[in-house]
């Protein structure tokens, strides 16, 4: 089969999927999915942006009136939350870029607009100006901790500066990823998920394994948000310093996957046998792949461009679901450490597997930068 052919057939099959789970889902939360159908989430969970999301992605291919009504009513449902101080983290950015940036990108609209400035002052206001990081979750003895995850929500604020000329947001998320690319990446390339700082003179006072096997092993995916989150970094502010963070995480990623183009859901454990993949890890990675080859260019370009259709067609031809199951791809890997949703669908792995597809169609990504 041509490129062509698989990446349209893949493509097809995935819209098929999301417009039949929206007919039980509608404006709702899906996250993981258990025996053939996503569960269902509050709207303050971190992952309330990714359906939405992909209802933008199948809605811009070919309008749908009844997907753009949900993903309008998705949107309007967090707005609630915008006046709960307690329940917004660092997450806001994958909640609302995928949600009112989306809708203002695609459609327009100042109710859109507003909902996204609202967000990105929430995050700005996370800022710890000693340390220079933006403080991950919500609890006391949590208050100079950092995440690699927190990367991707960066374009929120690179967006409320182009929105309002006011470089304070732009600011805060060029700081923030510097700190991230000097104290979670690695001399090797890997990347560490949480770091913790103090939050009164911002001196770093340790790392923790998180999602990881332990604090000097490699969390899959969060070299995965590494590797995209500081290629938006640098297609954000031209800045090479976050480029060259992206290339080395990139090529340790690249470097330990096994045959099949998949990672584990850690690059280092102990023994692989029986150890569980992280078709999430793969699709986050192939999508920010992507944009790093148009980055990077020539013939490196070439190469990891190469390097994700690989990792797409792996995914297209060996992790897919059948008809029994709601979701797009099987075997993601969400919080092994807490034992949650362990070899399950998972719904930011389908989205970012239906991002790198459309792009793949001549589509950018919805993180930006925006061009209107």
């Amino acid at each position: 089969m041509q490129k062509r052919d698989w990446v349209e057939e893949a493509w097809a099959e995935g819209i098929a999927k999301v417009r039949s789970a929206s007919r039980r889902i509608g404006a709702r939360f899906p996250h993981g999915s258990h025996d053939g159908r996503y569960q269902l989430m509050p709207p303050a969970y971190w992952t309330a942006g990714f359906w939405t999301g992909l209802l933008w992605l199948a809605d811009r291919e070919r309008p749908d009136a009844e997907l753009r009504v949900i993903a309008e009513q998705c949107e309007a449902r967090l707005d609630e939350l915008l006046l709960d101080y307690d329940s917004l983290s660092h997450d806001v950015g994958f909640m609302w870029t995928l949600s009112a940036v989306a809708q203002w990108r695609l459609g327009g609209g100042a109710v859109s607009r507003r909902r996204g400035l609202l967000a990105a002052s929430h995050l700005a206001g996370r800022f710890n100006l000693q340390g220079r990081f933006i403080r991950a979750w919500n609890l006391p003895e949590r208050t100079g901790w950092a995440i690699i995850d927190c990367l991707m929500n960066m374009p929120l604020l690179y967006w409320a500066t182009e929105q309002t000329g006011d470089p304070r947001f732009r600011m805060i998320a060029e700081a923030h990823t510097r700190t991230a690319a000097g104290h979670f990446l690695r001399e090797d390339g890997s990347v560490r998920h949480v770091v913790c700082f103090n939050p009164e003179t911002g001196e770093r006072e340790g790392v923790l394994g998180g999602q990881g096997y332990a604090e000097n092993s490699a969390w899959a995916r969060g070299t995965a948000w590494g590797l995209y989150g500081w290629t938006l970094g640098f297609r954000h502010t031209g800045r090479e310093e976050f480029a060259t963070a992206a290339r080395r995480a990139a090529d340790f990623f690249l470097e330990n996957l096994p045959e099949d183009r998949v990672p584990y859901w850690d690059f280092r454990l102990p023994s692989f046998a029986g150890a569980p993949r992280d078709s999430s890890a793969a699709a986050i990675a192939a999508s920010g792949l992507l944009d790093l080859a148009d980055t990077v260019g020539g013939e490196k370009g070439g190469d990891y461009r190469e390097q994700a259709l690989a990792i797409l067609r792996s995914l297209t031809e060996n992790y897919r679901g059948d008809d029994t199951e709601e979701a797009i791809l099987l075997h993601g890997t969400g919080n092994l450490p807490m034992n949650q949703n362990v070899d399950r669908p998972l719904i930011y792995g389908d989205y970012y597997y239906m991002e790198a597809l459309s792009k793949l169609k001549g589509h950018p990504g919805l993180w930006g930068p925006w061009d209107r």
